[in-house]
């Protein structure tokens, strides 16, 4: 089964928020494509509100592949990054709570989750410390419980990560939630990184 991936981006995401996630389920297609070649486990795209260009953090220009109007997924991830207008937007939020609805899996990568519990969906969940880092004022979303020292916080149906690298390691262990823990090392050996999954 084919699984198909989107990945939210707007103007000022994190850039290794959202292409970390993309870097991590394109390689594990290309993986799996040696044993599996009929059968790719990922289809990936990213998605904007539009098909207009953005501008990430940093100032890379990206289009996305898709608007709200033409995604259809099975797993979606929301990237952090500067949040403050996508907050802001209703449309936005209307979304992310409809699509995560219809979805297997949702991840969330740093300021994301604010996006995730802005749309209604980490009421009372697990997120890990680094949200608060993040730059979200200390009574923003108190409905949100804050942990610690953990890196990603797996909630079932979503998945929390803290920001930037982290959301290579939420990635891998949706690769292994969704197509095996073979597929997930071995993207993370073929992508050089050391993944400390016990």
């Amino acid at each position: 089964m084919t699984r198909s991936i989107g990945i939210y981006i707007y103007d000022n995401v994190e850039v290794l928020d959202a292409t970390g996630p993309y870097e991590v389920f394109t390689c594990a297609t290309r993986v799996s494509a040696k044993a599996k070649p009929d059968a790719p486990p990922f289809r990936i795209r990213t998605i904007g509100r539009t098909s207009a260009l953005l501008r990430a953090r940093a100032g890379l220009t990206v289009f996305p592949e898709a608007d709200f109007g033409g995604a259809d997924i099975d797993v979606l991830i929301v990237p952090g990054g500067v949040i403050d207008a996508e907050l802001a937007r209703a449309d936005v939020t209307a979304w992310i709570a409809r699509v995560a609805r219809n979805c297997e899996l949702v991840g969330a990568i740093g300021t994301g989750a604010f996006l995730l519990t802005q749309a209604g969906l980490l009421d009372g969940q697990q997120v890990p410390a680094q949200q608060r880092a993040a730059g979200a004022p200390p009574h923003a979303f108190p409905e949100l419980r804050i942990e610690g020292k953990q890196r990603l916080v797996d909630n079932g149906a979503i998945v929390a990560a803290g920001g930037v690298t982290a959301g290579v390691d939420l990635s891998l262990q949706l690769v292994e939630r969704l197509a095996g823990r073979e597929l997930a090392l071995a993207t993370a050996r073929h992508m050089d990184y050391d993944w400390g999954q016990p």
